[in-house]
């Protein structure tokens, strides 16, 4: 008699499932562009995935030559700056570093956005709450020296690190929009210079 029980409902679910199964679809795009618009910084081509987002989002990985093909690519959006300056204010920079303010609505440029480095990286000597998903940059220009491979990779790296790991989980603070050219060279000269906290304990 349990058996019975237990078998009936599993029964009357069956026609459910299989007509679940075999609705339509839908046209998804045409739906999320009906349901969504503008507003401010929230432009409608940020609710799709870029080619990359998507085949990082997949269950498995994509192949080596995948990976490279999606590299080179994100290489080409690394915009060095205008004036060859890569270095700006390393106090400016710090509040950067620490500010996770984000932009909002109305927001049209990034001047007041922060950068969030903490919530990925240790970087002062002093701060004693960090992420740890990224890696440490304790002593970055201390023990990296400034070389102009060094100074230009870091450039890249923070504009863009897809271009350096295709499925990074930083953001692509330039290319993105985030920080702005100015803002990029504060936190530069937070990581590269002798007197920040990152490099003098």
């Amino acid at each position: 008699m349990k058996k019975l029980i237990f078998a009936l409902p599993l029964l009357l679910l069956a026609p459910l499932a299989q007509a679940v199964d075999q609705s339509p679809v839908g046209d998804f795009k045409a739906m999320m562009e009906r349901s969504f618009k503008a507003n401010g910084i929230a432009a409608k081509y940020r609710i799709y995935q870029l080619d990359f987002q998507a085949a990082c989002s997949q269950e498995k990985p994509p192949a080596k030559s995948a990976l490279k093909a999606i590299e080179a690519e994100q290489m080409k959006t690394i915009r060095y700056p205008v004036d060859g300056k890569y270095f700006g204010d390393w106090k400016s920079g710090e509040k950067i570093a620490i500010s996770g303010k984000g932009l909002t609505w109305s927001d049209k440029t990034p001047t007041g956005n922060g950068g969030g480095c903490y919530n990925c990286h240790q970087l002062s000597h002093k701060e004693i709450s960090y992420g740890t998903i990224g890696p440490s940059l304790l002593e970055y220009g201390k023990s990296r020296g400034n070389s102009e491979d060094v100074v230009k990779y870091t450039w890249g790296k923070i504009w863009n690190a897809k271009a350096f790991n295709a499925c990074s989980n930083m953001p692509r603070n330039g290319d993105a929009e985030i920080l702005t050219e100015a803002q990029i060279k504060d936190v530069m000269a937070y990581l590269f210079d002798p007197e920040s906290p990152v490099n003098k304990p």
